[in-house]
């Protein structure tokens, strides 16, 4: 760690553009980014290929930075079916969104964090490549308050709706806000409370931060922003993008009928001035996004505003697992293209749409300025931009000379672990086997990762074992983005043993309490089973002492010689190091966090602290907090009577004379993830047990 911290930091220091830092599973890489960070105090970007390691690295760096801003960036959508048309089939899918309220506010503690601190850490997914709007509109329509300020309340309530705040005086949710006589309460876009301003007559009288659930005061303030209900805001005038998209529309519909294609001419007629009335009337229309680039006043061809806008310069990006998010990065674009185009062609879109898109690889290149690629199997593209100029050519055939390139290798574990011990077993009676296996690491107290080809294969193995008595669970990308964290951390909690998944259980996953990692059908060679993936999915058993990996097989395909081979060249070179400093393995200990646990800890602070100021009242807050409790259970809001049941246990644990014995608390189990019921027998029995 200590020699690539050093290297890594001087490298970019003295301006080298682009390096790889090629770690084993379990060497720190991301203690190593942490110093890194520490080092250069520049504002960064860390890029993750998927939701459950995008959040796992930020529940880590906020355990390195508990004062900066470090903040989760991902998509916000539960389920998402893009908007397409399918010629052959002449059929045509709507848009269907269903978006998470909680990460959306996420996303704007993210960009509000990037506007106005220097200390941010953003942790995003793919999804900062999107087009969010661009960072001069965003805050343009940032409104700016303070104590005493002459401020007419007319013209503020205006402004409000301007940046997409609704006003709604019985449910008060982020993006709303409520007016009760010379009090405004607004749920801010990118906060858990309320701000509260008190006006007498035109004068702001005061501002404060408020508890939602209970009113109390949390902080006054002598100025406050007010940031954007939304990314997309556009609060100039309007008529100058209107008559720019109305004479697209004529230029195409014009092409259109020179080709012949009525029909679609029609359409695209029908469907653009209908959302150019709404834009008119209320300032906003279904799939407003399509209009992009017309409202940001953008040229054609020319890249929309993303998160990657929002960061000051000189920031540094580290692409974690780069040998997967990488060709994720240079994908996304040709992907949405290819299906906004047909949409185009058939009537149901301008051809400015095609512009509300994600950025090319060399947008992105642009953009993101010094990079470090974080892999312990990185890929042909980062091998190929961090080859140092003055490099001898190399055959194809000849093996690679690490000192060719722009890279740090980090093999040697700060605990003294190794790589895990690799075992090919035969799939006949594997299903036995396993459960042998599976048995066995039970009793120490530790876990198992099982991963599967398919989603159906893991669902039903999930069940099988579930019926045998053993706690399993599934986890794939029908799993929606927070459930998937619940899933890790009960794992690691002891809730479940066994966990069995298809691709999720590749890389970067921390479980230090995994010792044994079980593949199935290894030698069925493909993207879930070639040499990178099983290095990766080998890699989780490296985090305990105990660490073993089974490979399920009838043969020795290629992919599989190579992982087992290189595997076995990092355990010589760490046993090696181990004998050298008399070192003893020790499995990894690591408090299982989760990136809510902050915003948690904060209100339940705020909660006791508001109680203990008015010590008199808090019998009575307990025992409503009960009923509120029992409320919810009986309506089968068990995820609200968890929290309920938290708050309930922490007043009750700042009194001594309230807490109650354990057989008289009332206990909610926290969420639980639905897992389908499937028959694994059929399968069981094919493969002879």
């Amino acid at each position: 760690q200590p020699h690539a911290i050093h290297t890594i930091s001087t490298n970019i220091q003295n301006g080298v553009p682009e390096q790889i830092l090629m770690g084993v599973t379990g060497s720190g890489k991301t203690f190593s980014m942490a110093n890194i960070i520490a080092t250069l105090n520049r504002p960064t970007l860390i890029l993750a290929h998927n939701k459950t390691l995008a959040a796992q690295l930020c529940a880590e760096f906020r355990e390195f930075f508990p004062h900066n801003a470090v903040e989760y960036f991902i998509s916000y959508y539960d389920y998402y079916r893009p908007e397409a048309y399918i010629a052959s089939r002449d059929v045509y899918i709507e848009k269907e969104a269903q978006t998470n309220q909680e990460i959306e506010r996420l996303r704007h503690a993210a960009t509000r964090s990037l506007l106005t601190r220097s200390d941010v850490i953003i942790v995003a997914s793919v999804s900062c490549i999107y087009g969010l709007g661009l960072p001069e509109d965003y805050l343009k329509g940032v409104i700016q308050l303070s104590v005493g300020q002459r401020l007419s309340r007319r013209s503020f309530l205006l402004q409000l709706d301007l940046i997409q705040y609704e006003r709604n005086d019985v449910e008060l949710t982020p993006g709303r806000y409520r007016i009760k006589g010379e009090i405004i309460d607004i749920f801010p876009s990118w906060a858990d409370h309320l701000i509260r301003l008190t006006f007498f007559g035109d004068e702001l009288e005061s501002i404060q931060s408020v508890d939602p659930m209970n009113g109390h005061e949390l902080a006054t303030h002598i100025e406050l922003a007010i940031f954007p209900a939304t990314h997309y805001v556009v609060m100039d005038d309007m008529t100058g993008p209107m008559t720019a998209i109305r004479e697209e529309l004529n230029h195409r519909v014009d092409e259109l009928m020179s080709l012949g294609k009525e029909l679609e001419a029609r359409r695209l007629s029908q469907r653009t001035i209908y959302d150019l009335e709404m834009m008119a009337e209320i300032g906003y229309c279904k799939g407003i996004e399509n209009y992009a680039r017309h409202l940001s006043k953008r040229a054609k061809g020319t890249p929309p505003g993303v998160l990657l806008d929002f960061f000051p310069s000189q920031f540094i990006t580290f692409i974690d697992e780069s040998h997967v998010s990488m060709p994720q990065v240079k994908g996304m674009s040709a992907g949405d293209r290819a299906r906004k185009q047909a949409l185009v062609d058939f009537g149901f879109r301008l051809p400015s749409a095609i512009d509300n898109r994600p950025l090319t690889l060399s947008e992105f290149e642009t953009k993101v300025g010094q990079r470090v690629y974080v892999s312990a199997t990185p890929g042909p593209y980062e091998l190929d931009r961090c080859r140092k100029g003055d490099a001898p050519p190399r055959s194809p055939d000849s093996p690679r000379v690490w000192s060719d390139y722009w890279l740090t290798e980090q093999l040697i574990r700060p605990t003294g672990l190794l790589d895990p011990i690799v075992v090919v077993k035969p799939t006949l009676y594997q299903i036995d086997d396993l459960m042998g296996e599976i048995q066995t690491v039970i009793q120490r107290n530790e876990r198992v990762l099982i991963t599967t080809l398919t989603k159906s294969m893991s669902e039903e193995l999930s069940q099988y074992l579930d019926d045998k008595g053993i706690k399993g669970c599934y986890l794939h990308s029908d799993i929606q983005s927070l459930d998937r964290i619940d899933i890790l951390h009960h794992l690691r909690a002891g809730k479940y043993d066994v966990l069995v998944g298809v691709n999720l259980l590749r890389e970067g996953l921390d479980l230090p309490e995994v010792s044994l990692v079980a593949i199935m059908d290894a030698d069925k060679e493909g993207f879930l089973r070639n040499e990178r993936s099983l290095i990766q999915t080998i890699g989780r058993a490296a985090r305990n002492a105990n660490g073993r990996v089974v490979l399920y097989a009838d043969s020795l395909s290629t992919a599989m010689n190579l992982a087992i081979q290189e595997t076995n060249r990092r355990r010589s070179l760490q046993e090696a190091h181990n004998v050298a400093h008399h070192i003893v393995p020790q499995t990894i200990i690591k408090k299982a966090v989760d990136i809510r646990d902050k915003e948690r800890k904060e209100a339940t602070t705020r909660l006791i602290h508001a109680h203990l100021d008015s010590p008199a009242h808090l019998p009575e807050r307990i025992l409503q907090l009960k009923r509120d409790m029992t409320d919810a259970a009986n309506r089968l809001d068990f995820e609200l009577a968890a929290a309920l049941r938290d708050q309930l246990t922490l007043l009750q644990e700042s009194d001594p004379l309230l807490q109650e014995s354990p057989t008289t608390q009332n206990h909610f189990g926290n969420r639980k993830i639905k897992q389908k019921p499937r028959d694994i027998d059929h399968r069981r029995n094919k493969r002879g047990g």
